[in-house]
């Protein structure tokens, strides 16, 4: 699916636009609204207004017929004034955003605020309000209804320990020792272990790289696109990552995680409680400041023996062992670690 700046012309069916524009975490999380809206609007054509580059996992979104590229505010979505049938702010509640939506001049309209729900504000799980959101419309929707599809290319690697070092902010940066002595810990159980990043983490999973002992070729942060990256995901034993977009895509496939937390609280954006995910955080020491370049002291409460100690629990074993994560131990634990 390719990003368009304009809706392309109509198909015959009534239109449906929808507002979510920020990164790759943010797209996942609204992902049950969105499964909620198609099956609320089997006949219309959904296009979701969404940042040009998520592209390869909006194709994902099987909930979505249209991407159209919203770079933030600054200008309207691309759709003209009138042929909008229902019109989405699954955004925020801001004049920004609420203008956007209020320029397509849709036929109904689903938002906060006036003829809808109010905000929460506070720590509210952003699954939840999203479907929420939805609720008060008389749509039904199912805040664990995350899943997307696999992308149809095979993995490069299949089966591994997926070490996920990157971070868009220094607050929720791990430090490299502490990742290392993970990925130790790791390949000393059995694991096939690959560090993932952006391309702004490529000197940082070398350096991780570097102090475990990993051998070059097990560095794929800055070499993989959206799609083999997600591949990558859906096919992992385990996913050991900050609060980023690898642990939603981890829910998304339904894949054991254990999700550091640092300046952002686990309640709103941590992962299905009744997956086999656990968090790992002290909420006692957190600063809170998401746009801070040092680590929060939440994340750096959190060692690499916590980290160990919750893969041992999910019950996760290496590739070709015959067996793999018990998801009734998983689920059980994944609701009451989250101040761990």
């Amino acid at each position: 699916m390719t990003a368009l700046d304009a809706l392309p012309p109509s198909d015959g069916r009534p239109e449906l636009v929808v507002l979510r524009a920020i990164k790759l975490g943010d797209l996942l999380v609204a992902v049950p609204a969105l499964r909620a809206l198609r099956r609320a609007f089997p006949d219309h054509r959904i296009s979701l207004a969404t940042t040009a580059w998520l592209a390869p996992v909006v194709a994902l979104v099987p909930a979505v017929d249209v991407h159209l590229a919203q770079q933030g505010f600054d200008h309207p979505i691309g759709v003209p004034a009138g042929v909008t049938d229902v019109a989405v702010n699954l955004h925020g509640a801001g004049p920004e955003s609420e203008d956007l939506v209020a320029a397509l001049g849709a036929r109904r309209t689903i938002h906060h605020g006036e003829g809808g729900p109010s905000w929460e504000d506070g720590p509210v799980n952003e699954r939840e309000r999203w479907v929420r959101l939805l609720r008060a419309y008389d749509i039904p929707a199912d805040a664990d209804d995350v899943a997307i599809d696999r992308p149809a290319e095979p993995p490069v690697v299949d089966g591994a320990a997926v070490v996920h070092v990157g971070a868009f902010h220094g607050a929720r940066h791990w430090p490299v020792d502490r990742f290392a002595e993970v990925v130790r810990g790791l390949r000393e159980r059995g694991h096939d272990v690959v560090l993932t990043g952006g391309a702004a983490d490529v000197a940082r999973a070398a350096a991780v790289a570097d102090a475990a002992g990993l051998p070059p070729e097990a560095v794929l942060a800055g070499v993989l696109d959206l799609q083999p990256f997600a591949a990558v995901v859906a096919a992992a034993r385990v996913v050991v990552t900050v609060d980023t977009g690898a642990a939603h895509l981890a829910s998304a496939y339904g894949i054991p995680s254990v999700v550091l937390f640092g300046p952002a609280p686990p309640e709103a954006w941590g992962p299905p409680a009744s997956g086999p995910h656990v968090v790992l955080t002290d909420a006692s020491v957190r600063r809170g400041d998401v746009f801070s370049e040092e680590p929060d002291p939440a994340i750096l409460a959190v060692h690499p023996v916590d980290v160990l100690a919750a893969v041992d629990g999910l019950g996760v074993v290496p590739a070709g062992s015959g067996a793999g994560a018990s998801p009734d131990a998983a689920g059980a634990r994944a609701a009451a670690s989250v101040d761990q």
